[in-house]
C-alpha cells in the first residue's frame, strides 16, 4: 500500500489542517501531532526522532486520523440530515 502524504483535493489541505487543529485544542496545525503524543506519553520532538518505534509512531498519526474521521464523518451525516429536512 502506498502512503500519501497529501489530500486527494489539494483545496481541501487548509480545512483538514484547521480540523486537526480543533480536534488537538491547538492553534497551529503544526503543533496537533505533538499534542497527540503528548496525550499518549510519547516524546515526539521537533526534527529527528529516530528514538519512535514505527508502532509509536503509527499510533500518534493513528490518533490524528481516527479523530478527524470521527469529525469528518459526523459533519458529512449532519449536512446529510440538514438536506432531508429541507426536502
Amino acid at each position: 500500500m502506498s502512503r500519501r502524504h497529501r489530500p486527494l483535493v489539494s483545496e481541501s489541505r487548509h480545512g483538514l489542517d484547521q480540523v486537526k487543529a480543533r480536534l488537538q485544542h491547538v492553534s497551529d496545525p503544526e503543533q496537533a501531532k505533538f499534542s497527540a503524543a503528548a496525550s499518549l506519553g510519547i516524546p515526539l520532538q521537533r526534527g529527528y526522532n529516530g528514538q519512535l518505534t514505527a508502532h509509536d509512531a503509527g499510533r500518534i498519526g493513528g490518533s490524528l486520523g481516527g479523530q478527524m474521521v470521527k469529525e469528518l464523518t459526523a459533519l458529512a451525516m449532519e449536512q446529510l440530515a440538514s438536506k432531508q429536512k429541507k426536502e
